[in-house]
């Protein structure tokens, strides 16, 4: 495996993360235990710093939070005037969020989707499906002008990031902005998640339907990952931009 120049793990080979499966049962045990040690009570330090970047300028945008779990970030979002749609197979989770904001709000079943569920704010403005990402459609949740995506690729299975981002593709509107945030360690240290996901392998991805621009590297190495054997743990801060009709590569 090839190092970068910062001494990052580089290239295809993700170790033996590869085959690692999470089940959707082990996600919902995490939020029933209260595992949840990537939830950020205090939001992303960085989204501040690039929220410019994922607005750009614009007002009433419609943003998609994948597997959102209670991200503090979407109550701030729609404070803004933006419309926050999520997605998240624990309904506790977005429960919780809901409770932990004081925000009223009531259920919808899915009529596409069988034994899903809708949790709206009575505002109507924050939308969170209860269900399987890989169950939505733009054609449930209709198309979006931002992504933020925190915790959802680096959480997805290696063996399904090609058809999370074919659909997250097609949940795009032309000139919207993905702010992806990943992760970079030895894989052969840590099973994940979060996963590994090289530089690579993100160009692999998504690299014929937008441009990339890596915004910022940060060292985020703590006891937590000290715990999991490692002895780097950063984050990598990825700005993709969407400027094709999709269905059209350039």
């Amino acid at each position: 495996m090839e190092r970068s120049a910062d001494g990052v793990l580089e290239g295809s080979d993700i170790g033996s993360q590869k085959d690692r499966v999470v089940t959707e049962e082990e996600w919902l045990q995490k939020w029933e235990t209260g595992n949840i040690g990537f939830h950020k009570e205090q939001g992303h330090p960085l989204f501040q710093k690039y929220l410019d970047v994922l607005l750009n300028g614009r007002s009433g945008l419609r943003v998609f939070f994948p597997l959102c779990g209670k991200a503090v970030e979407m109550k701030w979002l729609a404070d803004m005037g933006h419309s926050v749609v999520g997605v998240e197979v624990s309904e506790q989770a977005l429960k919780e969020f809901f409770a932990e904001h004081s925000l009223p709000y009531c259920e919808e079943p899915v009529p596409e989707i069988s034994g899903a569920k809708k949790l709206r704010s009575a505002s109507g403005n924050i939308s969170l499906y209860c269900c399987s990402i890989y169950d939505l459609s733009s054609s449930i949740v209709g198309k979006f002008d931002g992504v933020w995506d925190r915790g959802s690729l680096v959480a997805v299975n290696p063996c399904d990031r090609q058809r999370y981002v074919s659909l997250m593709i097609t949940l795009m509107e032309k000139n919207s902005s993905y702010l992806l945030v990943t992760v970079s360690y030895d894989p052969n240290k840590h099973k994940g998640p979060p996963f590994y996901v090289p530089e690579s392998e993100i160009k692999s991805l998504f690299g014929n339907h937008c441009e990339i621009k890596c915004l910022q590297k940060v060292d985020d190495f703590s006891d937590r990952h000290r715990q999991w054997g490692l002895d780097y743990f950063l984050e990598s801060w990825e700005e993709e931009t969407f400027l094709f009709l999709f269905g059209h590569c350039h």
